[in-house]
């Protein structure tokens, strides 16, 4: 049902839905402290909360189990994570309704209904009551039903909105196939139907190898006349749908895709330039940015840094090189571990202070570039990533 998005590149999980830093607000509210003190409480056995979460919600709903995959260790703590995450946030008002937003229309695909969303309720209680046994009464409690209305009900709300104009999800047909690398393919997908997203946006994206497993990718171009998406993917161990996608899949494949989601895109209101760190195959939806600053007419400063371990893991460096002879108004800077990891490369140069940033690629990497601009003068709400979940303040 419920999980928090994952990166642009692999099986590993990432956050965000508004792809901005979060931005806190002054004086928490008085449910928002006794929210905080439970998730500080339960943060040291986060895995035996979870255990029991679903534990409970399988026993008292085992309707439910088929909706998720059939080995839950890829699921995991998906669900309650974006639950937790979103409880974090009840303060921002605006990062919180956006990621539930995507989340609520996301959750489509996995065939969920209004009337499940009492019984996740329930099974969160549950496990709360359990394991937050120092901080949990009556008071904390009504707060925690109160922030659980609110998550579902946006939830509820931006699904049956959607519902009005689009599928749960779309068929697509592999066109082709395109391995750059012994473990990076460039994907090419043509949907039954239009396919309506943004550049710097990701999708969801199920193989008819995993059933039930969908894992996020973000799209390697603007959108095109032609209707075709491109995703850039790469093998990682114990990646399961990245694995067939780069070993198994083939021309004909037929995959399904879940509606677009994040908003790491370009405000085309304003002529500010860009600085854009793109990690391996993190390049995809900034390779896409460059496009739609192109097909706007913008002549707004763009600098791609581009980094990768070595020299041949910059598989689409060919390309970058291209998109800088023909437009002066882009910088491509290529980065590989010899000269350092890519954050500090960044900070080289600059000053960046008045740029808007947008990172792609490994957490760490994110993470450490996030640290990085703030530290050159970056304001925070001008950092655009999708991790939300993974870089958020710890509770407290």
């Amino acid at each position: 049902m419920m999980d928090a998005p994952t990166t642009t590149t692999d099986d590993r999980e990432s956050p965000a839905a508004d792809g901005k830093e979060p931005r806190i607000s002054e004086g928490p509210s008085a449910d928002a402290v006794l929210v905080r003190r439970t998730l500080a409480e339960i943060a040291p056995v986060a895995d035996r909360v979870t255990s029991y979460f679903y534990a409970l919600l399988f026993t008292h709903h085992p309707e439910l189990r088929e909706m998720f995959p059939v080995a839950m260790d890829t699921q995991r703590d998906r669900l309650l994570k974006a639950l937790l995450t979103a409880a974090e946030h009840m303060d921002d008002v605006p990062v919180l309704t956006a990621y539930l937003e995507n989340l609520g229309r996301g959750h489509r695909k996995y065939g969920t209904r209004a009337t499940h969303y009492p019984a996740v309720g329930e099974a969160l209680i549950g496990a709360l009551v359990r394991y937050a046994e120092k901080s949990w009464d009556e008071e904390t409690e009504a707060a925690w039903v109160r922030t659980y209305t609110t998550i579902s009900q946006i939830m509820i709300d931006a699904a049956a909105e959607d519902e009005r104009s689009a599928p749960a999800w779309w068929q697509a047909e592999v066109v082709s196939h395109d391995l750059r690398t012994p473990d990076i393919a460039v994907v090419t997908l043509r949907p039954d139907r239009p396919y309506p997203f943004l550049a710097g946006q990701y999708t969801t994206l199920e193989t008819p190898w995993w059933p039930r497993i969908w894992r996020h990718y973000s799209f390697a171009s603007a959108p095109r006349p032609d209707g075709l998406l491109s995703l850039h993917v790469k093998a990682v161990p114990a990646g399961w749908v990245s694995n067939a996608l780069v070993h198994r899949a083939r021309p004909g494949d037929v995959l399904r895709l879940g509606p677009p989601a994040g908003s790491m895109t370009v405000d085309h209101s304003t002529d500010t330039g860009l600085l854009c760190m793109g990690g391996g195959t993190g390049i995809a939806p900034i390779k896409a940015l460059v496009e739609d600053v192109a097909e706007h007419g913008d002549r707004r400063p763009v600098d791609v840094f581009y980094g990768a371990r070595s020299g041949h893991d910059l598989y689409d460096i060919d390309t970058m090189l291209r998109l800088q002879k023909t437009f002066p108004w882009l910088s491509v800077h290529p980065v590989t571990e010899e000269q350092g990891r890519l954050p500090e490369a960044v900070c080289r140069y600059g000053p960046w202070n008045e740029r808007d940033a947008y990172l792609s690629g490994p957490l760490d990497m994110v993470r450490c570039g996030v640290d990085a601009l703030r530290g050159a003068g970056v304001p925070s709400d001008r950092i655009r990533h999708d991790f939300l979940t993974e870089l958020a303040p710890a509770a407290g």
